[in-house]
């Protein structure tokens, strides 16, 4: 570390040692390679690379992260506990960047997988969270997290991980296996939580969406802020009075 930028040839040699180092070592990966850009998966590290004519200049960037922790680390009440490992199979860990859904997550996958003696897959993409070695972590077979979800309803998994659900291909691949029988932990970029809800809306038919979600958790500062359940009723919508303007809705309520 030092204050002076680093020259382009030292920036070359590193990049030269990281692509040699993909071949020599077991936990090392090319996540994505395009042109002018490249995603190296490197243990811990998760190492981007950017080149003309993708940027305007040659760039390394290296993250990892910052704390692991269980699920004990978090204040849990007993009945939320409860729900985790009786009631909850469509799970949504909602919150800002940088909240520490994806930390979440690999709690509760190491719960899940120690506590119930479960059958605990990932779906990512770069494959970066940090679980223990009896979790395998799968990317988008050939491109497509559709194929990734056909293998993975062959292997039966108890549980998957799907870190994070961005397109609409993703919240499809998500409700696919939720309704299947697999149950589903997804990790999604929102401000609130009732907003992660709706980025189901439009995509899904609105009377499936508690049968593909019925837990949210919106992490915030690494911490769990707010946890909603999810359920479909009939009622008349607040405000209006005439009993033949009932119609389906999903209530959204506080857990606690």
């Amino acid at each position: 570390l030092r204050n002076n930028p680093c020259t382009i040839e030292e920036l070359d040699s590193i990049y030269r040692s990281i692509m040699q180092q993909i071949h020599t070592r077991h936990d090392s990966f090319v996540e994505i390679w395009r042109k002018g850009a490249i995603i190296v998966q490197m243990g811990e590290f998760r190492i981007a690379i950017a080149k003309p004519p993708f940027s305007d200049g040659f760039e390394i960037t290296a993250v990892r992260p910052l704390a692991k922790v269980t699920l004990s680390d978090y204040t849990l009440s007993e009945k939320l506990k409860e729900r985790f490992l009786i009631r909850a199979e469509g799970i949504l860990i909602c919150g800002p960047p940088g909240a520490g859904k994806s930390t979440f997550a690999s709690a509760l996958a190491e719960f899940y997988r120690s506590s119930r003696d479960a059958i605990v897959k990932t779906m990512e993409s770069p494959r970066d969270l940090q679980v223990p070695d009896e979790i395998t972590q799968y990317s988008p077979l050939e491109g497509d997290f559709r194929k990734t979800a056909d293998i993975l309803l062959l292997v039966r998994p108890d549980y998957v991980i799907f870190d994070e659900l961005r397109k609409t291909l993703d919240f499809h691949v998500f409700a696919d296996m939720r309704l299947a029988g697999v149950g589903m932990v997804g990790v999604v970029h929102s401000t609130d939580a009732i907003s992660a809800v709706q980025r189901f809306i439009g995509r899904i038919e609105l009377g499936m969406i508690p049968h593909i979600v019925d837990t949210v958790i919106f992490v915030k500062d690494g911490k769990i802020d707010r946890v909603y359940v999810l359920e479909l009723t009939v009622k008349v919508p607040k405000g209006m009075v005439e009993a033949d303007l009932a119609r389906p809705l999903i209530e959204v309520r506080d857990f606690e």
